[in-house]
């Protein structure tokens, strides 16, 4: 008889175990006490769906007690599409109350897309403040300046699906901030009135497209970077002059290429005079023998010579004693 009662309270035992393990009736406990009436059947039927009811009962119990209407079927289908249940609703009950229109459908959506829905909404409640990295930009006047600015921008629910995230806003206003600068005639103007960039990228709609609404643009510092202008000069006239060099040593080089072309024509004039210079003698030997020069023609011929050398050397000496 013991045996007996000891077989069936542990009969008992093993159908409470296998009861609660595979239907969750103390989640369904707690969705009745709640207000959120689940039939125990659905609560199986996930478990058979492989979705954790707890997933979906706990989300659900929140939005029931925030007082919103969210159907338990699309709870499930966005948790089997990969979806953060309990952050879309938390993200709603945020936007309730924030008097923020967002339905369950576009949370689920911009959640799906990858974002933080309930980031989102805190942001679109409190706006934040984005940084700009230093932003360097050269006035006309040729002196760089560096500045930093403080975007503070507020999500657009619209515009979270499909919308540019913040690099975008952050390249956009770095295009501003360069521009501004860049069209200043002088880097005074800019440090004098900074808010010349604010007005500048405000006025440029550079929220279009992106998930945010810029609500302003706050330069927090513009510091003074090098004279590019100076440094553009210096480079041009180093080039110039690198320039002038090689025009300069090319014409020497053409110089010096004339030089030794004249003087090798030099030389072969003179190697031509020797050659003439020794037919000469030939010449007069056989001039004597032929009849054709006499010789007291050839006497009178050294006279001549013998004088213009006598000439040539009396005006040398002359010339040299003017100099000194």
């Amino acid at each position: 008889m013991d045996l007996t009662l000891v077989i069936i309270a542990g009969l008992v035992l093993i159908a409470l175990f296998v009861l609660f393990s595979v239907i969750p009736v103390g989640l369904w406990i707690s969705a009745w006490a709640a207000g959120v009436r689940v039939p125990l059947i659905t609560l199986i039927a996930m478990r058979l769906r492989r979705v954790p009811p707890a997933r979906i009962i706990y989300p659900l119990i929140k939005a029931t007690k925030a007082g919103l209407e969210v159907p338990l079927e699309k709870l499930e289908a966005h948790y089997l599409a990969g979806g953060n249940v309990d952050r879309v609703v938390d993200a709603l009950i945020a936007a309730q109350k924030a008097g923020i229109d967002l339905s369950f459908d576009r949370a689920a959506a911009i959640d799906l897309a990858g974002r933080d829905v309930l980031e989102a909404v805190q942001v679109s409640v409190n706006p934040k403040v984005i940084e700009t990295p230093r932003i360097a930009a050269v006035a006309k006047d040729g002196i760089q300046l560096i500045a930093v600015a403080r975007i503070t921008v507020r999500a657009n629910i619209d515009r979270l699906v499909g919308g540019a995230g913040e690099e975008t806003i952050i390249a956009r206003v770095g295009e501003g901030i360069v521009t501004t600068i860049g069209s200043a005639a002088s880097h005074k103007d800019v440090l004098e009135n900074p808010d010349l960039i604010s007005k500048v990228v405000l006025d440029k709609g550079l929220d279009a497209g992106t998930a945010f609404e810029i609500l302003s643009v706050d330069i927090a510092d513009v510091d003074v970077g090098k004279n590019i202008g100076a440094q553009l000069q210096i480079d041009q006239a180093e080039a110039d002059k690198k320039i002038a060099q090689a025009q300069a040593e090319k014409r020497r080089a053409m110089a010096v290429a004339a030089e030794q072309e004249m003087r090798a024509k030099v030389e072969e004039m003179r190697a031509k005079l020797v050659e003439a210079q020794a037919q000469v003698p030939l010449a007069l030997a056989e001039a004597l023998k032929a009849g054709r020069l006499g010789v007291m023609d050839y006497y009178q011929m050294k006279n001549i010579e013998a004088d213009t050398d006598m000439r040539e050397s009396i005006s040398r000496a002359a010339k040299e004693g003017e100099e000194e």
